[in-house]
């Protein structure tokens, strides 16, 4: 019954499927607003639409917005690289070394047992309210999905293909290069789209410990202010930078697996 389902709405699928998302934009859209009208709900509480499109315009035009966007964006990038970097790193020394692994594993582990809200105050404390205490947050939060998917995706290529490298007399950097990397990178791309939604979560709670710019910032100022039309303008902002980047890491995963999607010979053959 579920094959014979799944078989009569792929045409409707394929037809249509495009016009899902904007449909369903239109109609929470539409659920928002007739809340927020007849509801009885105050501004403050339940701004519609139409005001946060007005609020937005407004942060627009003076500028606020944009600017931190940019700083938040700033923080983002530069904490997501940061932790990326130090994850591969880390991941490839212990995906070679299980003597390694044996002793970091524990530590690495009872990192990830504290929340990073818990340490965001101790870290703000220690490195200032600047950008640095925001780029570190950002960075532990990214840092723990790439680590563990670069490992996984290293211990999960072919032994097979290994023996046959080694056959060919293949170096270290052979190896890494032409085996290692492209047989890890489907996995290791899961652990960076996992991070770059984390990323901005990571930005986001170093600025509200402590910060006098970023968006995190904007929404503390907007709700002391009972400026909710402004929170929603800061949080759908936010949802978009974190979409941006997961959308970067899928068409950079279309590019660099490409390879994946062409048919082998005997498939063309067939």
């Amino acid at each position: 019954m579920e094959i014979h389902l799944s078989y009569h709405f792929k045409p409707w699928l394929r037809k249509y499927g495009r016009w899902l998302l904007p449909v369903s934009i239109l109609l929470m859209l539409g659920i928002w607003a007739a809340v927020a009208r007849w509801s009885g709900l105050p501004a403050f509480i339940l701004p519609s639409p139409g005001r946060v499109v007005m609020r937005f315009w407004q942060a627009m035009m003076d500028g606020s917005l944009v600017r931190h966007t940019i700083y938040t964006l700033l923080e983002v990038v530069l904490g997501m690289g940061a932790g990326v970097f130090l994850a591969t790193l880390l991941g490839y020394a212990l995906a070679r070394s299980p003597l390694l692994e044996k002793v970091l594993s524990p530590y690495l582990v009872a990192s990830q047992a504290v929340p990073v809200v818990a340490i965001a105050p101790l870290l703000v404390i220690w490195f200032g309210p600047g950008l640095g205490s925001k780029v570190l947050i950002c960075a532990l939060i990214v840092f723990f999905p790439v680590l563990v998917n670069t490992i996984v995706g290293l211990r999960a290529v072919p032994r097979e293909l290994r023996e046959l490298m080694y056959s060919l007399r293949a170096d270290r950097r052979q190896m890494l290069h032409h085996l290692e990397i492209p047989a890890a990178l489907p996995v290791f791309l899961g652990g960076l789209r996992i991070g770059a939604t984390l990323s901005v979560i990571g930005a986001v709670v170093g600025e509200f410990v402590g910060s006098d710019r970023g968006l995190g910032f904007l929404v503390n100022v907007a709700r002391n202010q009972y400026d909710t039309a402004l929170v929603f303008v800061a949080v759908f902002t936010l949802i978009l930078l974190a979409v941006c980047l997961y959308g970067l890491v899928v068409l950079a995963e279309r590019r660099w697996l490409a390879w994946m999607r062409q048919p082998s010979p005997l498939q063309e053959v067939d």
